[in-house]
């Protein structure tokens, strides 16, 4: 039905006839002609009608936004070029046009940002809106890895959908069995457990670019059913697997975006909380967490700053750069938005003018501020004039927390962080197990990752020591893929579970299948899973995950295209055995 696509057309195709296709984009009539514009995936291409041509120049008329048609016609050059266009040099004189198919007005108001329209309108929006190219970006960039893991001899293995629940840290998306009463499939959190019977299987090197369901609270970065790029190895390290994956970011950002990315640096996980207050640090901003405790480490010091002693506690400042000039508004802002995340208190310390240790500050902490100490945190800060110091003195995790959060936001606010360019790093040496109050232990990553040799020992009387040999890849502040050595030894996966308090019946029922493959020779493996979504959103500079997928839910998991999750009727209830009870709250449960 075309010889050319709209947005292709260039002034090589000049006086030739051409056929494309597409919907209206937009129409101005002026009496002797008309000028439309005509759209399809690739772009914009301006056609004319002249009165002249009294047939056709009717059927314009007839013309209305979002009309699907088909024109054929001479491509000659443009009057009055448009330079915003690709096409902006040449028009099309058409000299036929058949509508396809008319159009009611589109329900959609692209001067307002409703989201709610948008996604019941999904389908319109992806015809007027930028989402189609990062499709196609998304496209690209499937095939790039597909074309970096067959070139380093993985295989694409496809793992099952329908699967076992089992606890992995989410809720699951259960699927009710008709042949089985009572009883339900899964969808898959993540391939994990089948990646690694891959590996027990002999399949040495895999791959899958995997879809994944979790039932979880929702944000701009997550969706209930993703997409990962799933990798898995035998007989690989830590070190062996991380390279392999940044070798693959690297060709995806440079054939992406062409941007060069150096060698991805190597923090531990205690590092980045220490310095950065966060698992997932953003080093476009070259802000630090800088410890201070020693400093104030006398007894009226504590008494200033009401700490607990019974708690483990941390003193800890940022000095921003040549920012003394911020107003006490501002200040008082970052203090407001320190207290709503948990800090007691915002300190502040602005410093004038310092010269031959002659110090000129303001400060809301003045009385502990005696020229020896000033000296000592100048020292320890590098601090110079102009500059101005933010401090919290509270409980360690509250410090870490408040001021990396706070890091952040300053980082954005003075245009401090380096936002056009890109820092990725390894966090490496995670905790195996976090420690609840009730001193129960869950599993930091998933409970099939393997402690480092060193630390084996320590899972038989001090787990919360153990460091487990996992990693995660962190782009400008977002996780992008998270992965481990996995264990590949049947007393230690016991010992995992033994310690998360899974009792054997359930390690059984749940696990049973998994437990049976490690005793059949299981091999050492490492893996990671990449967040393609997450990815792509980067690459395409978006600011919601949903601008990189097709047909996302809401961020109450629901679509209102569809209108689903939606309700079932009871035959199909009683087909499936399920019967829908309400509870004293009127609520389906």
């Amino acid at each position: 039905m075309r010889t050319k696509y709209c947005g292709q057309i260039q002034t090589i195709d000049l006086n030739k006839k051409i056929a494309v296709c597409g919907w209206i984009y937009k129409i101005r009539n002026f009496g002797q002609f008309i000028f439309v514009d005509i759209s399809d995936w690739t772009g914009i291409v301006q056609v004319v009608f002249q009165s002249n041509n009294d047939v056709i120049f009717k059927q314009a008329k007839k013309l209305k936004n979002n009309f699907c048609v088909q024109i054929l016609g001479i491509v000659i050059k443009r009057k009055q070029k448009n330079c915003k266009l690709y096409t902006g040099e040449i028009e099309i004189l058409a000299d036929e046009l058949n509508i396809l198919n008319s159009s009611k007005p589109i329900p959609l108001d692209f001067t307002s940002n409703r989201d709610d329209t948008k996604l019941k309108y999904r389908y319109l929006d992806l015809r007027y809106n930028k989402i189609i190219e990062n499709l196609k970006i998304r496209s690209n960039v499937v095939d790039l890895i597909r074309t970096f893991m067959k070139k380093k001899n993985f295989i694409d293995v496809e793992t099952p959908i329908l699967t076992k629940s089992t606890p992995e840290g989410a809720r699951d998306y259960l699927v009710p069995s008709r042949n089985y009463h009572g009883k339900f499939f899964a969808l898959p959190q993540s391939p994990q457990l089948f990646k690694q019977l891959l590996m027990i299987s002999g399949v040495d090197r895999y791959y899958q670019i995997a879809k994944c369901f979790r039932d979880e609270d929702l944000r701009s970065d997550r969706q209930p059913e993703f997409t990962q790029i799933d990798i898995e190895a035998s007989f690989v390290t830590s070190t062996q697997i991380r390279s392999i994956v940044e070798k693959l970011i690297k060709t995806v950002w440079s054939k992406t975006i062409s941007s060069k990315l150096s060698k991805f640096p190597t923090i531990s996980f205690h590092k980045s909380m220490e310095i950065y207050g966060s698992d997932k640090p953003d080093l476009r901003n070259p802000i630090k967490i800088i410890d201070v405790s020693n400093i104030f480490k006398k007894s009226n010091h504590k008494l200033f700053f009401n700490l607990n002693l019974n708690k483990k506690n941390r003193i800890a400042l940022l000095r921003i750069p040549n920012a003394s000039n911020l107003s006490r508004k501002k200040i008082d802002d970052y203090s407001e938005y320190s207290k709503k995340n948990g800090a007691k208190k915002l300190f502040y310390i602005k410093l004038e003018k310092i010269e031959d240790k002659y110090y000129n500050f303001q400060s809301s902490m003045k009385k502990l501020l005696n020229n020896h100490v000033i000296n000592k945190i100048l020292k320890k800060t590098n601090a110079k004039s102009k500059d101005i110091l933010f401090l919290i003195a509270d409980e360690t995790h509250i410090v870490n927390k408040v001021l990396g959060m706070l890091r952040i936001k300053i980082g954005i606010d003075l245009k401090i962080t380096k936002k056009s360019s890109w820092k990725p790093v390894w966090i490496v040496d995670f905790p195996m197990f976090i420690k609840d109050s009730n001193n129960c232990f869950s599993s930091m990553h998933h409970p099939f990752t393997s402690p480092k040799k060193e630390d084996e020992k320590k899972l038989h009387k001090t787990p919360e020591l153990a460091i487990a040999d996992s990693y995660d890849l962190v782009m400008n502040g977002y996780e992008i893929g998270g992965g481990s050595v996995r264990i590949n030894n049947y007393n230690i996966q016991k010992k995992i579970f033994d310690i998360l308090k899974i009792e054997n019946k359930i390690q059984n029922k749940k696990f049973g299948f998994f437990i049976e493959a490690l005793k059949y020779g299981a091999p050492p493996h490492a893996g990671i899973a990449l967040g393609l979504d997450r990815i792509v959103m980067l690459l395409t500079n978006s600011k919601n995950i949903r601008d990189v997928i097709a047909f996302p839910k809401t961020t109450s998991a629901t679509c209102l295209m569809t209108n689903s999750p939606s309700e079932l009727n009871d035959y199909k209830l009683k087909e499936i055995g399920i019967k829908i009870i309400k509870n004293t709250f009127n609520e389906v449960t």
